[in-house]
């Protein structure tokens, strides 16, 4: 499959979507983000400037091994970086208001019209 080319992010994201297909590649998302902004908060909070650093690090060190051993896909983020971070954080707020399921069958349907 070719990669393909948008040219807004409301075309994009239901490709974003079908790169996170599996529901273990979404939570690996979810767990991730939340914990790096934990401890990014914390770090805020403590006046330890290092620990903010901890969302981006600990967010993208579990993320892109789940692309490749969940998944099976190279992370969206290599080829739209901004649209990424905006995926991702629109993923997350549907899987936390509880839409996972939503995800899934928007993944289905790219997958299905683009292969």
């Amino acid at each position: 499959m070719t990669k393909p080319r948008f040219d807004s992010y409301e075309e994009f994201w239901p490709y974003y979507v079908a790169m996170h297909s599996r529901a273990a590649t979404r939570w690996v998302h979810l767990t991730g983000t939340l914990t790096g902004l934990a401890i990014s908060a914390y770090g805020l909070a403590r006046r330890r400037g290092r620990l903010i650093l901890a969302l981006p690090l600990i967010g993208y060190a579990t993320a892109w091994p789940a692309h490749c051993f969940i998944e099976g896909n190279n992370p969206a983020t290599f080829g739209h970086p901004a649209w990424s971070l905006r995926g991702d954080r629109q993923m997350i707020r549907m899987m936390l208001a509880g839409r996972d399921r939503e995800l899934g069958e928007i993944a289905a349907k790219w997958l299905a019209d683009n292969r």
